[in-house]
């Protein structure tokens, strides 16, 4: 049977089903995140039947813990870095969702002496891990590990940033250091 569903709509037990795309687990039910048509794919191999949500159209990337996003640094405040992800393991966004990069998250060892603004500047593009669904407001995101941070950056000169270190990057024109943290190249 396929049903229209909407966000926080009760879709069943998680005992009962496996959650698919569009749905998710909160105190042993299973909800629908996004608004679409509920589906029930039959169980195969003695495992749970799978419930999931598809919109008519093509479903956007949603973020979820776990993901690897790209976005782009909005906002610094010397708390939090606020993101704007674009892309959600490889899939572009098409709506628009927000991200909190938090002082304590930019890296794993020596977190008392982190700076936010020596990590991340506005129009930074930065691959982070979600961690958390966060606020109302925003995902929370990490780049605690090697392979996250800062993978493009211009410089006051506008020329694209090229990373020495792991925390720092330079202009090719004026030669300047400024310090960010940086993605190791995967």
């Amino acid at each position: 049977m396929i049903e229209a569903v909407t966000p926080g709509q009760r879709l069943g037990y998680a005992d009962d089903y496996i959650a698919g795309p569009g749905t998710y687990i909160r105190d042993g039910l299973l909800y629908a995140s996004v608004v679409g048509l509920r589906h029930i794919e039959p169980a195969t191999d003695g495992q749970l039947p799978t419930i999931s949500v598809s919109k008519e159209k093509e479903q956007s990337a949603v973020p979820e813990v776990g993901n690897v996003i790209t976005g782009k640094v909005i906002r610094v405040n010397p708390h939090q870095a606020v993101v704007a992800i674009m892309v959600v393991n490889d899939v572009p966004c098409k709506e628009d969702f927000m991200g909190a990069i938090r002082i304590q998250d930019v890296r794993a060892a020596e977190k008392d002496k982190i700076k936010i603004y020596n990590s991340f500047r506005p129009g930074d593009i930065v691959r982070a891990e979600v961690i958390s669904l966060g606020d109302a407001r925003s995902y929370y995101l990490t780049t605690a590990k090697n392979e996250l941070g800062v993978v493009f950056a211009t410089s006051v000169a506008g020329a694209t940033m090229i990373p020495i270190s792991w925390q720092e990057m330079q202009c090719p024109i004026t030669k300047t250091i400024e310090y960010r943290k940086c993605a190791k190249p995967m």
